[in-house]
């Protein structure tokens, strides 16, 4: 097997198929509850039986879970089937959207998971899929997906630098992009180049891709005015990279971002919408812009970010941030929220 087979079993997942994966002798079969039904649910576990998946920090804000399960937020909890935990109670588990309509009966119970690694490896796949990390699992399955086939899957050392091409921008007429792609045919990331090398190190901003804001005008983030702004700090340094990573919403995907977006809307700030729909803070890889950047032979950069997180993963992929520089966008009353949040809970600077 490979990484194809985690292609494979993510569409599965989109699906509504099962899938199985093990590790080491152990194995589990699950289904994706955001994608099933009651007729799938009866197919998958004719008898009833099987257990439900979820995240920590999902369980955790349902108070199924205890403080130490609940301290890494990427972990998988298992919650004991019972009769009143049916399909619709379920999805009830895995979409906060329906916390407010949906009375939880209970009692619940936290059992132990079997293999952590591979309950672990569930949840980020479902992730990677677009999906809500929560799964119906029994144990068993036939010819399970290795994590060895997940890990082949997200490695950036997979990125190949696709083609080149001039493409003239308002901000540059001789701009050039180049498209990446990873083996599988998934996310493709382009980088836009502008100015030619100069024997200085690049300016180089790392944006994650950003519909809403890139594209609609949102104002409910900066995305938007960064992008623009970065576009014009890299112009005026003469020349530097934009690297556009295909990576929306923090890596939770569109769908789960608009999900967030509906809970800030009921109070929550970012930080605490991600981890209800129990995905971790940030789940994005930066290790793809280091492989980009190494492809177009850059190892030494000016980094524009206040996230020093974005610094840290690149010099761990060994490319050299020479200097950070700052990158602050003027708060509108939509985003005041959002940017405070950045700054006090995911560290954030100036």
């Amino acid at each position: 097997m490979s990484e194809r087979a985690a292609a494979r079993a993510i569409d599965a997942m989109r699906r509504g198929w099962p899938i199985a994966i093990g590790d080491a002798g152990a194995a589990l079969s699950l289904l994706a509850i955001e994608t099933a039904d009651a007729g799938r649910l009866a197919a998958f576990d004719p008898e009833g039986q099987a257990d439900v998946l979820l995240s920590a920090s999902r369980a955790e804000t349902l108070k199924l879970a205890n403080q130490r399960e609940a301290a890494n937020p990427g972990h998988a909890v298992r919650i004991e089937r019972a009769p009143w935990l049916d399909f619709d109670m379920a999805v009830a588990l895995a979409d906060p959207a329906l916390d407010l309509a949906t009375p939880l009966k209970g009692p619940f119970r936290a059992v132990g998971i079997g293999s952590q690694a591979v309950a672990d490896a569930a949840l980020d796949l479902a992730r990677q899929a677009g999906l809500l990390p929560a799964f119906f699992v029994r144990e068993g399955g036939s010819d399970p997906l290795s994590l060895d086939d997940i890990a082949a899957f997200s490695d950036p050392a997979a990125l190949t630098l696709a083609t080149r091409a001039k493409l003239p921008v308002a901000i540059d007429e001789h701009a050039e992009i180049a498209a990446f792609r990873t083996a599988d045919g998934g996310d493709m990331h382009v980088a836009l180049i502008l100015g030619q090398p100069d024997g200085q190190p690049a300016v180089v901003r790392l944006h994650s891709e950003c519909l809403t804001g890139d594209v609609l005008g949102s104002l409910k983030c900066d995305c938007g005015p960064q992008l623009q702004a970065a576009l014009k700090e890299i112009a005026g340094a003469g020349w530097g990279i934009l690297l556009y990573l295909r990576q929306e919403g923090r890596g939770i995907g569109l769908i789960n971002k608009l999900r967030a977006y509906a809970l800030q809307d009921q109070g929550f700030d970012t930080v605490d919408a991600n981890t209800r729909l129990g995905f971790r803070v940030d789940a994005r890889d930066f290790r793809v812009a280091a492989r980009m950047l190494e492809l177009l032979g850059q190892r030494r950069i000016r980094l524009l970010t206040n996230n020093p997180m974005k610094v840290a993963e690149l010099e761990r992929a060994g490319i050299e941030v020479v200097e950070r520089v700052p990158h602050q966008m003027t708060a509108n009353p939509h985003n005041e929220r959002y940017l405070a949040t950045k700054r006090d809970r995911t560290g954030h600077q100036l």
